[in-house]
């Protein structure tokens, strides 16, 4: 059962959505190139968006970082 109100009786609003739909959307934003934020500003989807988007950067940057170490180690040591 869907329940409407939060623990202190107070009705749910639209912004009280899972968070994981817009934390998932950033991540894809990401993997597809779209940089702009599609939520209100100050408002808590957009925060969970931002956070989903630099969650897949870092994990990007770290990818490339460990690539860039692994290439620049063999071009150097490998003659």
């Amino acid at each position: 059962m869907l329940n409407r109100y939060d623990y202190n009786g107070n009705a749910l609003s639209k912004y009280d959505a899972p968070l994981k739909i817009q934390f998932e959307k950033g991540i894809n934003a990401f993997k597809k190139g779209n940089m702009k934020n599609p939520y209100h500003f100050r408002t808590m989807q957009y925060r969970e968006w931002q956070r989903g988007f630099n969650f897949a950067y870092s994990i990007n940057l770290k990818k490339v970082k460990k690539h860039e170490i692994r290439r620049r180690g063999k071009t150097i040591h490998g003659k």
